[in-house]
């Protein structure tokens, strides 16, 4: 149930040193069976809870698990500045100290956070290749793999001479007009992630650039993205693999996904109908992760205390109920997961039949008397 009505509260912030010495911020909110996302592309751990583009993700994801994320060296609220930093950004840094270096932060997060079971993986973007060299050295840690709009090969890895031109002219603009007031620079940038975004999207996005991270920094990190190759590892993960990918994604194209999903042994594959890299929660497309998660990952563990009678619930009665007992109606509760009234009212209908009760009043103090989280 909700904390507060400011989202970030639902969150814990910290600070860890990485091994060689950079400050990285860290974070996590919600119970249950953890989930860590990997870093990926410009991430911001308190901005991205006012978010139009990544607060639903947030929601989602801390409604269901204990979920714990970090902001990558350079960004957010992580180290920028000082140190050698910029040397360990460097483009002139072969891909293989690069992907070690990420993979060594994330394994610091990991030891950080410290998950008492076997955990999920959540790579979006290029945290999926981290999650992969990640879930081939540590099979044992790793209870499931979730890769969404993943790839293991960087554009210079690719073998497509046309994508590479295009995406060194994007990492010189980036360069030379981050910083610019006017916007027109970072919107080249940023509408191929979201190119059916809103116009407060988009706007939301160019911010997002000038607070995580410099244009300095992020054209090293997009340069050092280009030679990222993990394909070698594929055929060692040994973990359940669910990939979902956008069928028009602009930024990594759905071949890369297909790629992951054929070469990592019993791999599931979702196609989703989105052209945005970063799915927005008014497309149907989120509707449609969302279900393939829960049912890849089974929703959350009971937290301790909590009555075994819970479990009986599906990942979508448990997700109603949770929202039924911060008090929203059969419409809010349709909104906010974008589902009929009717389906709303069939499902609440399911929870009373399963807990016994029979009215809202009594769902909810049933929840506070049972330890419902």
């Amino acid at each position: 149930m909700s904390q507060s009505n400011d989202p970030r509260s639902r969150q814990r912030v910290r600070y860890l040193r990485s091994r060689d010495g950079i400050q990285l911020a860290w974070a996590d909110a919600g119970q249950g069976a953890a989930v860590v996302k990997a870093a990926n592309w410009l991430t911001h751990l308190e901005y991205e809870w006012e978010s139009p583009v990544w607060q639903h993700w947030m929601r989602f994801f801390s409604d269901h698990f204990r979920f714990i994320r970090y902001d990558e060296r350079g960004c957010g609220m992580s180290e920028r500045a000082g140190g050698d930093l910029n040397a360990e950004l460097n483009a002139e840094l072969n891909a293989e100290l690069n992907a070690e270096r990420w993979v060594g932060d994330l394994e610091d997060i990991i030891d950080a956070a410290s998950p008492t079971q076997p955990f999920a993986l959540l790579g979006i973007s290029q945290g999926a290749a981290m999650c992969i060299a990640y879930a081939v050295r540590y099979p044992e840690r790793v209870s499931h793999l979730l890769l969404y709009g993943g790839y293991a090969r960087g554009v210079a890895r690719r073998g497509d001479p046309a994508r590479e031109t295009e995406y060194r002219a994007i990492i010189d603009l980036v360069r030379a007009g981050w910083g610019r007031d006017n916007p027109a620079f970072r919107r080249v940038f940023t509408s191929r992630f979201i190119p059916r975004g809103t116009d407060d999207q988009l706007r939301w996005f160019d911010d997002l650039c000038l607070k995580t991270t410099t244009g300095a920094i992020a054209a090293q990190l997009l340069e050092a993205r280009a030679q990222v190759d993990v394909s070698g590892l594929l055929d060692h993960v040994r973990v359940p693999t669910l990939v979902v990918h956008g069928r028009d994604d602009a930024i990594v194209p759905i071949g890369e996904g297909r790629l992951l999903a054929e070469r990592i042994p019993g791999a599931q594959f979702v196609e989703l109908d989105s052209a945005n890299h970063v799915l927005l929660e008014s497309e149907p497309a989120w509707d449609r992760f969302r279900e393939a998660a829960l049912d890849f990952l089974g929703g959350r563990a009971a937290p301790p205390g909590e009555d075994p009678i819970f479990g009986t619930l599906s990942p979508r009665e448990r997700e109603v109920f949770s929202l039924m007992t911060d008090g929203l109606s059969n419409a809010e509760i349709g909104e906010r997961l974008t589902i009929s009234d009717k389906t709303v009212r069939n499902h609440v209908s399911s929870v009373f039949d399963k807990l016994g009760v029979w009215t809202r009043a009594q769902a909810i103090v049933f929840a506070r008397d049972r330890g419902f989280r």
